[in-house]
């Protein structure tokens, strides 16, 4: 790779052995990649929780601290895995909390914001056209690159903390010009009124299109998409298809129509997604044994408008005894529910609302799974349906107004 006399210095020790080892780590990367050259970053967004990173993901932090880490550029947190409020009635392990407290602790010493949110790019940074950061969970880089058309990949842990302490990551993937074109064009001829639905859009696209670097361009849609649909409809393309980056005409910066979109290529496949194929995708979905004592609004984490919107569907209903509705959002949208009265409204219709972490990164999830005999799994998040399985759920995805009824009606439909 090409390095600046800047990279020279960092790798010759400039800025501190803990600058030189990630520059040397970053270094590899780009060599696998490809990569030519660094680009300089303005922002990273890295995980930072016990149960992705283990004992040995913290023990290194720990010595990164002493070996004097700080971040260049400013940095952020995903969702954490545990809500210290709820950690011992979720039945979660007081050893991990402690852990988990360590690792937010140790992360502020090297001046890591630590933000415990996967919608940073709703609550916390918006970064604009043509910029490079260097984001990891996947959700924020296809919002990042496609909504406002920065430049990320999805960065792994390692890879994204290594940028914080360079300011800089390997030039390759998303970050170069030609990877960004669209690949493909998808008309959107149903209604999609619920933010299941546009997860469904994802779903249908993005089984079908397992690949990195394939954009879908999608046009024909009678409104502009608000931003917590083209939430949804990121997420589930990164989830279902791995993607990295959309194209929706005339509403994202890189679109102002198909011709730009694509790039000045000629797409050589056109797809169609019709009211049919949203309901025959949401009916796909095995009940299993019909249990439906868990409802989950997260993965995403929940916008301020989303929180409302609940919180009027909740309006005077209970959640049905020996039922567990929760719904995750970050501390900052969290202490604005709690002035407007939202929470308040979801926690007196008995709905957990848990702070700063994400459900499918819980810390026991599976033994909390068994100990509560949860057995389906309902969400309106076509990335939780579809990622969580690991976990053993069987997943049904639902749209909003539904999964509250079922949570309150403990039926199952």
């Amino acid at each position: 790779m090409q390095l600046t006399p800047e990279e020279q210095s960092i790798l010759g020790g400039g800025r501190g052995a803990a600058a030189q080892r990630a520059l040397e780590y970053q270094i590899e990367v780009g060599r696998f990649w490809g990569a030519e050259r660094f680009v300089p970053v303005t922002n990273v967004h890295m995980m930072g929780d016990i149960e992705v990173m283990g004992d040995a993901g913290l023990e290194f932090l720990r010595n990164e601290v002493k070996q004097f880490a700080r971040c260049a550029v400013p940095t952020t947190t995903n969702a954490r895995c545990i809500d210290f409020a709820h950690c011992e009635r979720m039945g979660q392990d007081a050893g991990e909390a402690m852990k988990e407290k360590e690792i937010i602790a140790t992360l502020r010493r090297m001046d890591v914001v630590t933000t415990d949110t996967c919608i940073n790019y709703q609550t916390v940074y918006q970064p604009h056209l043509g910029e490079h950061v260097a984001w990891g969970d996947t959700g924020t880089v296809i919002y990042a690159n496609s909504v406002f058309g920065a430049r990320s990949n999805f960065e792994a842990g390692p890879a994204a903390f290594a940028a914080a302490l360079t300011g800089r990551t390997p030039e390759y993937g998303f970050h170069l010009s030609e990877n960004r074109g669209g690949s493909f064009t998808v008309e959107l001829k149903a209604a999609l009124n619920d933010l299941a639905d546009w997860g469904a859009v994802g779903k249908l696209v993005g089984e079908t299109h397992q690949n990195y670097y394939a954009v879908p361009v999608f046009h024909g849609y009678h409104r502009t998409p608000g931003a917590d649909e083209l939430k949804h409809l990121g997420v589930a393309l990164a989830s279902y298809g791995s993607m990295g980056m959309f194209h929706f005409v005339g509403v994202t910066p890189e679109a102002p129509s198909i011709e730009v979109a694509l790039g000045g290529r000629i797409s050589s496949e056109r797809l169609s997604i019709t009211d049919e194929q949203i309901e025959k995708t949401l009916s796909s979905f095995n009940l299993g044994d019909g249990d439906a004592r868990l409802v989950v609004f997260s993965g995403p984490q929940q916008s301020l408008f989303e929180m409302k919107h609940l919180a009027s569907l909740f309006k005077d209903r209970k959640v049905k005894p020996g039922s567990t509705c929760i719904v995750t959002t970050n501390s900052a949208i969290l202490a604005q529910c709690r002035d407007l009265g939202y929470a308040k409204a979801l926690e007196d219709a008995g709905v957990t609302i848990l702070e700063g972490v994400c459900f499918y990164i819980l810390q026991n999830l599976s033994p909390m799974r068994i100990a509560n005999r949860w057995t389906n799994m309902v969400s309106n998040s076509a990335k939780i349906v579809n990622i969580i399985g690991a976990h053993r759920f069987n997943t049904i995805l639902r749209r909003t107004a539904d999964c509250v009824e079922i949570s309150c009606s403990g039926v199952l439909r």
